[in-house]
């Protein structure tokens, strides 16, 4: 049974008052080497408006929960979450300052690095644990197959159509996870051939009229896929966490604002605090903003969320990192000469 709304402001409000009084006494994360002023915009009252980016995912949700509980406030912040439509947008919102800090993946992080627009890495949004942020590989209901090591046969077998393979957009997290699952089921690089589609939507439905063999795709749509009866086969939630999205800031915000930035991270902890003690009070919030289809709406898991700080330090990406940057280099992808500390959370371009 949901908490009233009355119980609900109460929490908020004791949760706040603790992450208040942590952020007093935090350390400031600040870092030399920027080169670049930051640019936050300044509210009518003189403090910084702080502009965060986002996809409209899943991956984002204890900011929008910050925002509607007013969370930002009580940290004596002024912030604001900003959906973007499509990836490419929002790496251009952070390459022009438009934004001061955004949810993205750790390739995209490398290559704003790469183009000199140096982010750095704060704390993971999901995908901390295995079964946090899942992505998978999804094929059609009646598809000859129902694993990958079936579908690796298939496609040798000499029955598969022109063009078949799995639909996957490059340098992405669902084809860095296809990858992965493909190792750990024992298959060669190549074993199932790829098709490059970068839309999502097209991508399932693709799949969905048999245009795909499989396509790599994020948890809504296998969850949208699972529920008509399509075949999931494999996902990376019972191995190795080979998945995770990631807050970001741009340096020159980080350098001239730290202070704002460790207050995001506490106002995400208190709104991680109310998601854990009653998810089902945001699970409309999910879906609205998210776009859940209507379809898995009361059904879709509202999903654990980890901590952007502990002890007042600001929890980096774990060491994940690292083998994502030697995937990139190995497909190409860049990533040649550069290199991470998980203690700033920052690269470094040779």
């Amino acid at each position: 049974m949901k908490k009233s709304k009355v119980m609900r402001r109460a929490l908020v409000g004791a949760l706040a008052l603790a992450a208040c009084a942590a952020l007093a006494g935090c350390a400031s994360p600040a870092q030399e080497g920027s080169q670049e002023a930051g640019s936050a915009e300044p509210a009518a009252d003189g403090a910084a408006v702080v502009r965060i980016g986002t996809m409209p995912t899943e991956d984002i949700l204890p900011l929008w929960v910050a925002e509607q509980e007013n969370l930002f406030a009580d940290a004596d912040i002024q912030a604001e979450v900003v959906t973007f439509d499509s990836a490419p947008s929002l790496s251009a919102a952070i390459t022009s300052g438009d934004v001061d800090m955004a949810m993205t993946d750790i390739m995209r992080a490398v290559k704003l690095c790469e183009s000199g627009a140096p982010v750095e890495i704060d704390w993971v949004t999901l995908g901390e644990v295995a079964d946090q942020g899942r992505f998978g590989v999804l094929a059609a209901a009646d598809a000859p197959y129902s694993t990958l090591q079936e579908m690796a046969a298939y496609a040798a077998s000499g029955n598969a159509p022109e063009g078949f393979g799995v639909g996957v957009a490059a340098n992405t997290v669902p084809e860095y996870v296809f990858d992965r699952l493909c190792e750990e089921a024992g298959l060669e690089p190549g074993a199932i051939p790829t098709v490059e589609v970068a839309s999502l939507p097209e991508r399932y439905s693709l799949t969905v009229s048999g245009g795909l063999g499989a396509a790599a795709l994020p948890a809504s749509l296998l969850e949208l896929g699972e529920a008509s009866g399509m075949k999931l086969l494999a996902d990376d939630t019972q191995a190795d966490n080979i998945s995770q999205s990631v807050m970001v800031s741009r340096v020159a915000f980080a350098d001239e604002h730290p202070e704002e930035v460790v207050a995001v991270a506490h106002a995400w902890n208190v709104a991680v605090s109310l998601l854990t003690a009653d998810p089902e009070a945001y699970r409309g919030l999910l879906a609205e903003r998210a776009n859940i289809n209507d379809a898995i709406a009361d059904e879709y898991p509202v999903s654990a969320y980890p901590q952007a700080t502990v002890d007042d330090v600001l929890c980096r990406a774990s060491a994940i990192v690292e083998p994502v940057l030697a995937w990139m280099q190995e497909k190409g992808y860049g990533g040649d000469g550069v290199t991470y500390d998980a203690a700033t959370g920052r690269f470094a371009v040779n």
